[in-house]
């Protein structure tokens, strides 16, 4: 029977004979048809990853040496570009939309023999934190069917938790993978503005947005964020550093002694689970018996991190958004007569657009507005700036930042779609990262007496995913 645990260990089973390529996507094949109440998977590509996998397993009994990726399962979020696929960034406005290229990052895992088995469920356009607001459903958390994954990237955590393939893709704006890999007890990942390259991913605030990676270990993150990252010439916002050899230097110790900063004000905010916060705490005194240096700092910012946010995301989202229009692709609604092409854009996202989308966009149109936007546009920059400000001088003193993800576990499925406000504050944790554009990692390293799963959030300065990743090892081996 086909077992997975990494990457490596798949590669050794491969080249012992063991299991083929071809046994590994028909264990996943069976697993999302076993789970597809889960509602994870938009689409799967099952004949065709079949046919990937038995040319790989053909590749390899003739001799070529395997590629990195050689016969990885890979499942890609809504709103990352398959060539010839279909793409709808969970949206009824790019209805039978076909991606005409593939992302860089989704060319770079081919390139490198990995098999993409299907497209993963998402909030709308990648805005939500519970994975509630797509055109195709709700997607469910595997551990308590009644609670939600996390979003937006929900469905890509859910394929990995589930054992519907091996690693995916999501994408973080604001903590859309390591949110829901907290809520799914597995790893996500999102690197520095720019490690990754945007091209082809469906934009939602362009100076926020990163693809990130779900897995099930730090190892095949490390290996799968090594071949994505890197310059590219269709983006011109990612970052020509080289790309480390991230799998290599896994257990490499970045720093002696390793000091971890944390937020004094984190454990004031009264949003905050009282379980969570005693695991906090408990977690940090048995970091200091280990030998790090664990400190709380001052971080009077705090309150105004989610406003900030959500004032500049939004506004990027309008700007974003506004070429889905019912003109060139995607959804067109029905016009009447007499009805003008202002008529037929009024209808088409009116009715494309779904009720979240819709009122980030008038959101960010409120605060780009004339009368409006040295008020909140103007300040939430200013306020950016400061941020990143203060975390570069808390940067100079640690070498790490340690919080909780979410302040809570995941919620039931419903429960907070009446109160988009007190669902905003459950960012609070991880917008930070995306801010200031610096690494963060959530480890799954607990349980709560509810049985879900939770962890923590571990952040590193720019371009210092290999230390993040080496210390997210050390962590989870000493669990």
């Amino acid at each position: 029977m086909f077992t997975f645990s990494t990457i490596a260990q798949y590669h050794n089973d491969l080249l012992n004979g063991t299991t083929t390529c071809v046994d590994a996507v028909r264990y996943y094949l069976q697993n999302i048809g076993k789970h597809a109440s889960l509602n994870a998977f938009i689409e799967v590509f099952e004949e065709e990853a079949l046919q990937r996998a038995s040319s790989l397993d053909a590749e390899r009994k003739s001799g070529k040496t395997l590629s990195p990726l050689h016969g990885v399962v890979v499942a890609i979020k809504d709103v990352i570009c398959y060539e010839n696929h279909a793409i709808t960034a969970g949206s009824r406005i790019l209805n039978s939309f076909t991606s005409l290229f593939s992302a860089t990052a989704v060319q770079r895992l081919l390139d490198a023999g990995a098999i993409i088995i299907g497209r993963n469920n998402c909030d709308e356009f990648a805005m939500g934190s519970t994975n509630e607001n797509s055109a195709y459903g709700p997607v469910r958390n595997a551990a308590d069917v009644s609670k939600v994954p996390g979003g937006s990237s929900g469905g890509s955590a859910v394929a990995v938790q589930a054992n519907m393939c091996m690693v995916s893709l999501g994408s973080d704006t604001g903590g859309s993978v390591r949110q829901p890999a907290d809520w799914c007890g597995i790893v996500g990942f999102k690197p520095t503005y720019g490690r990754i390259s945007r091209h082809g991913l469906i934009a939602y605030a362009s100076s926020f947005d990163q693809i990130g990676i779900f897995s099930h270990n730090v190892s095949d993150t490390a290996l799968v964020l090594e071949i994505i990252a890197g310059a590219d010439n269709f983006d011109s916002t990612v970052s020509s550093t080289p790309v480390p050899a991230y799998s290599q230097l896994l257990h490499h110790t970045p720093y002696k002694p390793i000091k971890i900063a944390y937020f004094k004000e984190v454990f004031e905010h009264d949003g905050l689970d009282v379980e969570i916060k005693k695991a906090f705490h408990e977690y940090v005194g048995q970091l200091r018996q280990k030998g790090y240096i664990v400190e709380a700092v001052q971080f009077p910012l705090l309150q105004y991190i989610v406003p900030t946010y959500y004032v500049l995301t939004t506004a990027e989202a309008s700007s974003n958004l506004s070429r889905y229009d019912g003109v060139k692709y995607g959804f067109r609604a029905a016009l009447n007569e007499n009805d003008d092409l202002t008529a037929l854009y009024k209808k088409s996202r009116t009715q494309g657009f779904g009720k979240e989308v819709k009122r980030r966009i008038l959101l960010g149109s409120f605060v780009l507005s004339a009368g409006y936007y040295d008020a909140y546009f103007s300040k939430a920059q200013q306020v950016r700036r400061l941020l990143v400000e203060q975390n570069d001088a808390i940067f100079e003193q640690y070498q790490f930042i340690l919080s909780p993800t979410v302040p809570t576990t995941a919620f039931n499925l419903g429960e907070k779609r009446t109160n988009p406000v007190e669902m905003y504050l459950a960012d609070i944790y991880t917008v930070y990262a995306n801010l200031v554009g610096i690494p963060g990692i959530s480890l799954p390293l607990f349980k709560h007496s509810n049985g879900l799963p939770f962890g923590m959030q571990l952040m590193a300065p720019q371009f210092k995913e290999a230390d993040l990743l080496a210390l997210s090892q050390q962590l989870l081996n000493a669990k």
